[in-house]
């Protein structure tokens, strides 16, 4: 049986153009987006026990939108005035673009790198003079940690948002072909709101190791991961894995 529906655990695209619907022309697939999980930002009473003080930081270290966001609401509720010196160093140009929301977009004091924290590495160590804050979630990624710590990056975490598993009793069943999954918490919040889901014939694919690791240590069967070398986008893996004739069901 070919692969009819996919349930994707993020929310809709804004674009008519997103490589999903491409996707779903192709290959006349039935695509749903259904976010698993949503973000809580700490409260500025919670922060404040970190004992961390904004004004010490040159720089941020930016990994996704949702960090952004709950930086600059925090340093508001702080009643933190950001400084027009301050440096962003996003892990990908998008994610930069973003920051437009807040503040004006000036190639000396945004930096970002092509994918991950890897790309920004290097970009990092040019800048090592500043001092990094680096605002985190609950489900914060190790790797991230273990490459600046590598690199020697005078960095500090700070726990500024949560994610938290989004009440899904609106969904009946699980009834889709295909699952996939983008953090940790999507597979938390599939657990907590299904627990009795068993996978049988139903594939799962997971975006990022951590993602991955969440899968299988939940101890369901992962069956595509992204990003590759020959697949750096999720839509391109579940492409890769129809083009391949995988998408039978076992």
């Amino acid at each position: 049986m070919k692969i009819k529906s996919v349930l994707v655990t993020q929310p809709k695209p804004e674009s008519d153009k997103s490589p999903y619907f491409e996707l779903s022309k192709k290959f006349n697939l039935k695509i749903d987006f259904v976010p698993f999980f949503h973000m809580e930002g700490t409260s500025a009473k919670e922060f404040r026990q970190e004992r961390i003080n904004l004004p010490d930081y040159t720089g941020v270290i930016i990994t996704s939108r949702h960090c952004i966001d709950h930086y600059f609401r925090l340093c508001q509720e702080m009643r933190f005035e950001v400084p027009e010196t301050m440096k962003y160093f996003c892990t990908s140009e998008a994610i930069a673009y973003y920051i437009q929301k807040y503040i004006l977009y000036r190639k000396r004091k945004v930096f970002h790198g092509q994918h991950n924290i890897h790309d920004l590495a290097p970009i990092l160590k040019k800048h090592k003079e500043e001092k990094f804050l680096l605002p985190h979630s609950n489900v914060h990624n190790k790797e991230i940690d273990e490459v600046l710590d590598k690199e020697k990056i005078n960095y500090t975490k700070a726990l500024f948002y949560r994610a938290v598993p989004s009440d899904l009793s609106h969904i009946k069943t699980l009834g889709h072909d295909m699952l996939v999954f983008f953090s940790p918490a999507d597979v938390k919040s599939l657990t907590k709101n299904f627990p009795k889901f068993r996978q049988r014939e139903t594939l799962i694919a997971a975006f990022g190791s951590t993602t991955a690791k969440a899968v299988e240590n939940a101890g369901f069967r992962l069956n595509i991961q992204a990003p590759t070398q020959e697949a750096p986008s999720m839509t391109m893996a579940i492409e890769n894995h129809i083009r391949q004739g995988k998408n039978s069901k076992k």
